[in-house]
């Protein structure tokens, strides 16, 4: 599989000021630029996937910043502007009175070749769903979609793009999307309108979205699917699992619901009364996990694997990966609900491969040495990324994007995020790296104890308060408290927010 990068970058450095510029340009390593950040009173830097690097040693200052916005196109309600006929994107930081005192000038680049790891699945006229952490190359593969789709297939593709993240800033677009038609919408908030009207006006065979995360644009989704269109987007999310825990987005993979049995089904089937499933056909036919450049994971049929996660059967997925020669390898899988939950955390790792030198960030080395003794994990604390196994980051430090994070990717090491520096999430990320066996699935224990509830509440108590849970776990409650005529409301904050039933 060949690859060609064409990224602009002169037209980026133009925009700059001479003495950012200049340092820039000598750089060896230019290709590699992800970004060039600029914030008045500090020192410009240069953001390369192992390194920051400072470009000079003057501060910014305003005179810097209104060089750079008088050189680029205008910003939007998102606070992004482009250069025309370029990818690149330059968003900004203002203060509170409206003014730019910040800029993020990220590197766009058109990639050529990326799909070849799913060209048969383009080809095939499914509605496909990619999912993957920002920086995996999404966008980049849905702008490689929409060209192979219009000019090597001749459909009438027709891209929706917000923010012109994908074809581009300006009116024409960029030739990274061949003869695709590109929709421009005028605000994010306006993405599932021109959705519906791509669709009305103008006959499109496909269509093509990036980062779908509002409940209007997935009912536009299902809408666009159902007119027989193909439809091939990007969602908030890294795996399928985000999708069928994430309230506003699920509908996109089928939406739950919770069904109770009666007592000779649920003990012919071996489960509790109160179960979950799916309400109704998947948006997409086949979800793609973009775990790094090189290598996604294919859920080739989502409506059977969603059912087979909420029953907690195996499925199977199919890995593929781009080897040192640059042929193509495909490899089928069976994982469970257990081994989907490592997915969850960021990848997957064969049962023979058992990290043992973690390098924790933003979590405190004694808790987890505690929780490592508490459980018997023979688990050694790295200093440097040089030396570790995997990284283990929590949520807040894995979004401000540290240099530690580059450094791993770079190493190809697995990298665990939690959602807290918790002892709980500790537990339940060293339970996930040394696969070890879970407890009963928290999703089912809040249901069971809604069941509890609801019949002490029948049997004549006023009111009871719930566990703590989270609000797609709450919504699941609600509905089954609705199912036997009884009353609740959540109440508390975040994170101590509970259901309170009642009659």
């Amino acid at each position: 599989m060949r690859r060609v990068v064409t990224d602009d970058l002169e037209a980026l450095l133009e925009a700059l000021p001479p003495h950012i510029a200049g340092p820039l340009a000598q750089r060896e390593d230019r290709g590699e630029l992800l970004e060039v950040v600029l914030d008045l009173g500090r020192l410009p830097e240069a953001r390369f996937p192992t390194q920051d690097v400072v470009l000079s040693n003057q501060e910014v200052t305003q005179e810097d910043i209104d060089y750079v916005v008088s050189r680029i196109g205008a910003f939007g309600d998102d606070n992004r502007a482009g250069i025309e006929r370029t990818l690149h994107r330059i968003s900004a930081i203002r203060n509170r009175s409206g003014k730019i005192i910040g800029l993020s000038c990220r590197v766009g680049r058109a990639v050529f070749g990326t799909v070849e790891l799913i060209r048969d699945l383009v080809e095939s006229g499914k509605s496909i769903m990619l999912l993957g952490r920002p920086g995996v190359g999404k966008t980049t593969m849905l702008r490689e979609v929409a060209r192979v789709l219009a000019d090597e297939l001749g459909k009438r593709v027709m891209v929706v793009d917000t923010s012109n993240e994908i074809a581009g800033d300006g009116d024409i677009p960029h030739p990274a999307i061949g003869h695709a038609r590109r929709m421009q919408v005028p605000t994010p908030a306006m993405q599932h309108a021109v959705m519906i009207e791509a669709v009305e006006n103008h006959m499109p065979e496909v269509i093509i979205i990036d980062e779908m995360g509002t409940e209007l644009e997935a009912q536009a989704a299902r809408t666009i699917a159902e007119r027989g269109v193909q439809l091939i987007a990007t969602a908030h999310g890294n795996t399928l699992e985000n999708l069928i825990l994430n309230p506003t987005l699920c509908d996109l993979v089928g939406g739950i619901q919770t069904v109770t049995l009666s007592d000779e089904e649920a003990r012919r089937r071996g489960t509790q009364k109160s179960i979950l499933e799916r309400k109704a056909p998947p948006t997409f036919d086949v979800l793609v996990e973009l775990q790094t450049w090189d290598r996604v994971c294919i859920y080739p049929d989502v409506a059977s694997t969603v059912d087979a996660m909420l029953r907690g059967r195996d499925f199977q997925v199919e890995i593929r990966w781009v080897d040192e020669d640059g042929e193509i390898r495909k490899e089928s899988r069976m994982y469970s609900s257990s081994a989907l939950s490592t997915a969850n955390l960021g990848k997957y790792l064969p049962a023979k491969l058992t990290p043992k030198r973690i390098l924790p960030f933003g979590i405190e080395r004694e808790r987890l040495e505690k929780v490592a003794r508490r459980l018997g994990l023979p688990v050694e604390l790295a200093s440097d990324v040089q030396e570790a196994d995997l990284l283990l980051i929590t949520k807040n430090h894995y979004r401000r994007t540290p240099q530690v994070i580059r450094a791993a990717e770079a190493l190809g090491l697995p990298i665990y995020v939690l959602r807290s520096n918790t002892l709980t999430q500790i537990e339940q990320g060293l339970t996930e790296i040394y696969e070890l066996p879970k407890h009963e699935d928290s999703i089912s224990q809040a249901l069971q104890e809604v069941e509890e509830a609801i019949q002490r509440i029948r049997a004549g108590q006023s009111s009871l308060e719930l566990r703590p849970q989270n609000s797609f776990i709450r919504r699941l409650q609600h509905q089954l408290a609705e199912k036997y005529d009884l009353k609740s409301r959540s109440v508390g904050r975040e994170p101590e927010r509970r259901l309170r039933i009642f009659r």
